[in-house]
C-alpha cells in the first residue's frame, strides 16, 4: 500500500478532485469516497498505460 496525495473540491453537488502528480486529469463524484473510488481507478489507468502521452509533475534537483 501506499499514499498518494491529491487535491479536492466541492463544486455543487460534486467533489472535483486530481492526483497531485497528475494534475491534468480531474475526475468527480458524488461523495468524497466516490471521489476517492475514481482517483484509485484513475491512478491504476495512469500507472498501466490504459491512458497514452501522460504528463507527470516531478522534481528536478538543481545546485
Amino acid at each position: 500500500m501506499k499514499a498518494v496525495k491529491f487535491t479536492s473540491w466541492k463544486d455543487g453537488e460534486f467533489y472535483i478532485g486530481f492526483l497531485n502528480d497528475y494534475p491534468d486529469y480531474m475526475t468527480q463524484g458524488l461523495s468524497k469516497e466516490e471521489l476517492a473510488d475514481n482517483l484509485k481507478s484513475l491512478l491504476h489507468d495512469l500507472e498501466t498505460g490504459e491512458i497514452l502521452y501522460v504528463r507527470k509533475v516531478e522534481e528536478l534537483l538543481v545546485a
